[in-house]
């Protein structure tokens, strides 16, 4: 048993120590130093293991960790993140002025341009229109606007952070932008304050200056602001400026289908412009349509009659004329009021209802004619009595060219500028009545024939300006000088700079349509000198006036006697002469017809006691046309527009009366073929025993120095029984001696013509203004100029016109 126990008893080691009670003591472990205690004590009991986890448990354990960690690290990103964009936000607004500093800039000036009636010609500035208000404009513009780019916009609080999830995702998920998260007050911030770079730092500006707006004006005014200056392609800022510039019409009036195009167009304003993509622009507005029906803005209903609307075609550019009168006005303002910072409306004399009738007159002609009689642009002018211009067109088509052809452009007046020449001569002593030789002239080396080298021998001057015998107008300019016919025109109105040689006489110098037009206009209301003008009165947006035309008392340029004798003379151009199609009702009309070399420029400028219209027909290149004289394309155009402007008014004589002896009546529309010389057969006669000349016969134009000429001529129907006279030698000294006595005044303050010291006599009208009989002639008594028959004519001295026209000693 003993040595069981000593078997079964545990043996602790001792290290090498001798054993003693004390080391038994020290190294031994009882039993309440073991773990498990006593082995005959009872055991704890263990607690139950957990049933091992599956596979499938496992890895969802490892997922949730993987997803826990991500969350975890993505928060201190976000958080670090957002540290960071604080920063950044904090240096851009630190950069930034003060709010104290922010303010709206002011709209570009807008000028707005009325007619003589207060209808809108058209508004002219940086946005090319009015701001209009919110209330004011068609309620179908704002829905359509809210509906297609912030539907929540008056909700949100300057940024929509739905809705720039909202795009966010969907442009992820189509690989592509197609939406935007701006919101309309984001917009309105980018376009008021700051660049289109994209940027970080323009993006937080936007923001902050979004937020800004919010606090500082109503949903309304920001919605208000917004219309009025945002872009809708082809250089119309705001909804009123892009209405007028599509629709042709107020954004008051605009329908629905047209507001769905508008802000459609906000998408991408150029590419979806109805100018440019008429189609593009439809299918855009359908869009638009669609989002304001899921919105409940409109019905099925109006959304299917909107969407069979068909696509609006706006013209590539203004097309109207009534542009080329804007153009002219707007240049005239900075004259007037100095620069304009804010709105102002200008009023002008132009009465868009004839300017219309203008424009079609010129364009149906040009239509018509234009590719048969190779001319491709016609110019419109018409004046009151009083200098205020009625209508003006610049061209055929505004979009096409934008040149103004009535104001800017300078041409060769051709026989219509032979008025003044005449006029000079009557106020110098001669009478409609006085005798001239038309037979070939030589003035040094010119030598200015009449169409086709055609001559009529001795004819009254009111025949001679009635047909445009070119040789009896050089041998008048030679007679007065030349410098008395310059100064005579500038009188008159014309402006531009006139050389003073002889070629004077047939139109070589010169002007534009404007200022030969103006000029005209003392034959019609007078005699008086009426400026030309078109602006009456400028406004600002509070009505205040900033300009009003000042009413001046005209000054009168013309006696009336020399007065009567012109309107005498111009009125047989239009009864029987080269301008005999622009005769219209029972109105009483005169006027000049002229055409430039090779048919340049064809030219006809007519008027009654109410107006004074101008017509002018060509190429913009100088090309010839075929044949177009100032008697055919001008004179119809004339008539066209002149019928529709004295609709309704009563029938007034032209001032001044004047009865005319022995004129020639029109003729044929070619000259006879007539190969006499001077002193031999006379040329065939008309009816009523005249020379038959031809109805556009302002053709007239000399030919080059040394060219051939056959001299015909005729003789007044109380000559031709009297025996052929032999050709008379030129007389060569072109400017007479001027009579250095001081002028006698007539009652109307004017100079009285008297009686140069060449002979001719003063007029002195008896009965119906007709000069007293004469010896010899029933129309004069005195010398008369001589034709030149040819030979180098001696000269006695050298003038300075000598030099000009190119003649030695």
């Amino acid at each position: 048993m003993a040595s069981r126990d000593s078997k079964d008893r545990r043996i602790e080691p001792s290290f090498g120590k001798p054993e003693t009670p004390a080391n038994k003591d020290e190294m031994r472990i009882d039993e309440s130093d073991r773990v498990n205690g006593s082995a005959s004590k009872k055991r704890a009991p263990r607690p139950e293991r957990a049933p091992r986890k599956s596979k499938k448990q496992e890895q969802a354990s490892g997922s949730f960790r993987w997803l826990r960690r991500l969350f975890y690290w993505s928060f201190v990103l976000m958080l670090w993140g957002g540290i960071a964009l604080a920063g950044v936000v904090i240096y851009i607004a630190a950069k930034m002025p003060p709010t104290s500093d922010w303010a709206i800039p002011d709209r570009p000036p807008n000028v707005k341009i009325l007619d003589v009636n207060g209808k809108l010609i058209a508004n002219r500035g940086t946005t090319g229109g009015e701001a209009i208000g919110l209330r004011e404009m068609s309620p179908f513009i704002p829905q359509a606007v809210i509906a297609i780019e912030d539907r929540r916009f008056y909700s949100h609080y300057g940024v929509d952070p739905i809705g720039l999830g909202r795009a966010v995702f969907t442009n992820i998920t189509k690989g592509r932008a197609v939406q935007g998260g701006s919101t309309i007050t984001q917009q309105l911030a980018k376009n008021l304050f700051l660049s289109p770079d994209r940027t970080l730092e323009r993006k937080v500006q936007e923001v902050m200056l979004a937020l800004w707006l919010e606090h500082t004006y109503t949903k309304d005014q920001i919605l208000e602001m917004y219309l009025n200056r945002v872009y809708l392609g082809s250089g119309a800022y705001g909804v009123d400026a892009a209405s007028r510039r599509y629709f042709d019409k107020s954004a008051k009036d605009v329908n629905l289908t047209e507001a769905a195009t508008l802000a459609g167009l906000l998408k991408a304003p150029s590419r979806l412009s109805p100018a440019r993509d008429p189609k593009a622009a439809n299918d855009r507005a359908k869009l638009v349509l669609a989002a304001m029906r899921d919105q409940g803005m409109i019905g099925l209903k109006e959304q299917a009659i909107a969407e069979s609307e068909p696509p609006t075609r706006a013209a590539a550019y203004w097309s109207g004329s009534e542009n080329y009168v804007a153009d002219a006005v707007l240049s005239e303002l900075p004259k007037l009021i100095g620069e304009t910072k804010s709105d102002v409306t200008i009023h002008t004399t132009v009465d868009l209802d004839l300017q219309k009738v203008g424009e079609e007159a010129i364009r149906d002609l040009i239509s018509q004619n234009g590719k048969k009689m190779d001319v491709s642009q016609g110019a419109l002018v018409s004046i009151d009595g009083t200098g205020a211009v009625r209508a003006m067109i610049g061209g055929y088509d505004y979009a096409n060219s934008q040149f103004d052809r009535a104001s800017e452009a300078r041409r060769q007046p051709g026989s219509t500028f032979k008025p003044f020449v005449y006029l000079t001569a009557l106020e110098q002593g001669r009478t409609p009545d006085s005798i001239r030789n038309d037979a070939p002239v030589r003035i040094g080396k010119w030598t200015p024939s009449n169409y086709n080298g055609k001559y009529f021998g001795e004819v009254t001057l009111a025949t001679a300006l009635s047909h445009s015998l070119n040789s009896v107008a050089a041998q008048l300019v030679m007679e007065v000088g030349p410098q008395a016919v310059v100064d005579t025109a500038h009188r008159f109105g014309i402006q531009s700079a006139l050389t003073t040689n002889a070629s004077l006489a047939l139109g070589t110098s010169e002007v534009t349509l404007m200022e030969l037009t103006d000029a005209f206009v003392p034959f019609a209301n007078g005699g008086y000198r009426a400026p030309v003008h078109m602006i009456t009165k400028i406004t600002d947006g509070d009505d205040k006036t900033l300009y009003d035309y000042p009413a001046e008392q005209q000054q009168r340029i013309i006696t009336e006697q020399v007065l009567g004798m012109m309107n005498a003379m111009l009125r047989r151009t239009v009864e029987d002469g080269t301008a005999k199609r622009a005769k219209f009702g029972n109105w009483p009309a005169a006027g000049k017809t002229g055409t430039s070399q090779s048919s340049r420029d064809a030219w006809f400028i007519g008027y009654t006691a109410n107006l004074t219209t101008g017509v002018w027909f060509g190429n913009d290149d100088g090309k010839p046309t075929k044949k177009v004289t100032g008697g055919g394309l001008p004179a119809m155009a004339w008539k066209t527009f002149m019928t529709a402007a004295h609709k309704g008014v009563p029938v007034a004589d032209l001032p001044s009366t004047y009865e005319i002896q022995n004129v020639l009546p029109g003729g044929s529309d070619e000259l006879p073929d007539a190969t006499a010389s001077i002193g031999q057969q006379p040329p065939a006669l008309d009816n009523s025993g005249y020379p038959a000349l031809p109805e556009n016969d302002d053709t007239y134009w000399p030919p080059a120095p040394g060219a051939p000429r056959q001299p015909d001529g005729a003789q007044l129907p109380s000559q031709q029984n009297q025996p052929a006279q032999p050709p008379i030698s030129v007389q060569e000294n072109p400017a007479p001696v001027r009579n250095t006595a001081p002028p006698v005044q007539d009652n109307s303050g004017y100079p009285t013509p008297l009686p140069d010291n060449s002979g001719y006599p003063v007029q002195t009208p008896q009965g119906n203004n007709a000069p007293p009989p004469v010896a010899g002639d029933p129309a004069y008594d005195g010398p008369r100029p001589q034709g030149d028959v040819g030979g180098q004519p001696v000269r006695k001295n050298t003038t300075l016109l000598d030099v000009i026209m190119g003649n030695g000693e």
